[in-house]
């Protein structure tokens, strides 16, 4: 390689030395000759000789689906993916709950065993039992409050913290430290109960948590539970009001409801304990609407019309049969 010194009367006696580039030949036989040496001592390794390299894929294998307990969202969404995160949230009385019931009712009729780690205590048996929910293949897991232990003298949590903590934390008022606790407890169950790889469905319910409470919750958590579902027969389905694990979900679905009533209700019909409310209005009927927001299951994905997005489906209330 040579240099050619050049000089100009703007900068007497100061060189300035160019070196003439390389050829963009040579430049990409180093590039292919290094890349081949890499991927060469990658091969010799025992543990990383199934490495392919990403531009080697022609085709991302599919997780396996199993149904959601309701045809037109699995018409939807090709049902819940096996080894998975999927998110599906609303606004109250959206129908988060119905799709959970549905869900947990297929997953136990088909012989799985199931757990719901429920944040606020809000389920329901008697509507899991009208669901079809085997209830003898359910692990309830209902999250209180905080409890805290003396160990060495020392106050230390039963429950290791897995939310943002930060330098204000003293000063959050009492009810976010309360739903705070429920969380710590929530999020520490569900990565035991991932860890135990023994539950076809694990459902979180978060829906009942206030929003800026459950925003709390770091993005590093959510990607652990992704790495320790993605290589498991588990589904993990997670109800909110909003969307909070980000890129960690595989499938997010948002659900809609107007409440109806029901045609088919007569004054002679009973229900329980609500009929003597004079003010109130007994609804049986719900029509909920669920819209696939995103899904990174496809090989290929394309873009869908906003009509092929969505799907409509009713729900009826446990005491109307």
């Amino acid at each position: 390689m040579s240099a050619s010194p050049v000089f100009s009367s703007a900068a007497t006696g100061r060189p300035f030395i160019f070196f003439p580039p390389s050829s963009s030949r040579s430049t990409a036989a180093k590039i292919t000759s290094k890349t081949a040496e890499i991927l060469a001592h990658v091969r010799a390794s025992p543990k990383l000789a199934a490495v392919v390299p990403a531009s080697r894929l022609d085709v991302r294998p599919a997780p396996e689906m199993v149904s959601s307990g309701i045809p037109q969202l699995d018409s939807l969404t090709g049902g819940l993916a096996r080894g998975c995160l999927t998110e599906i949230y609303g606004a109250p009385s959206s129908g988060r709950t119905s799709i959970l019931l549905f869900a947990l009712a297929c997953a136990t009729e088909r012989g799985e065993l199931c757990a719901l780690v429920d944040a606020s205590d809000a389920f329901d048996p008697a509507s899991a039992a009208a669901a079809g929910m085997e209830m003898s293949r359910l692990l309830w897991v209902r999250c209180g409050e905080k409890r805290n232990s003396y160990r060495g003298g020392e106050k230390q949590n039963s429950c290791p913290a897995m939310l943002d903590s930060s330098s204000s934390s003293g000063r959050l008022n009492p009810d976010t430290r309360r739903w705070e606790s429920r969380l710590g407890q929530t999020l520490k169950v569900t990565d035991l109960l991932l860890q135990s790889n023994g539950f076809g469905m694990i459902a979180l319910d978060l829906g009942d948590v206030p929003v800026a409470s459950a925003r709390r919750i770091p993005l590093v958590t959510w990607f652990r539970f992704r790495r320790a579902v993605e290589h498991t027969s588990t589904v993990l389905l997670v109800l909110e009001r909003q969307p909070i694990a980000g890129s960690c979900s595989s499938m997010l679905v948002n659900v809609s409801g107007a409440k109806k009533l029901s045609a088919s209700y007569h004054p002679s019909v009973k229900p329980p304990r609500h009929a003597e409310l004079s003010h109130a209005e007994l609804l049986d009927r719900f029509e909920i609407t669920a819209e696939l927001i995103r899904s990174r299951l496809e090989c290929k994905p394309e873009r869908k019309s906003v009509q092929s997005t969505r799907a409509s489906f009713q729900s009826r209330a446990a005491w109307a049969g």
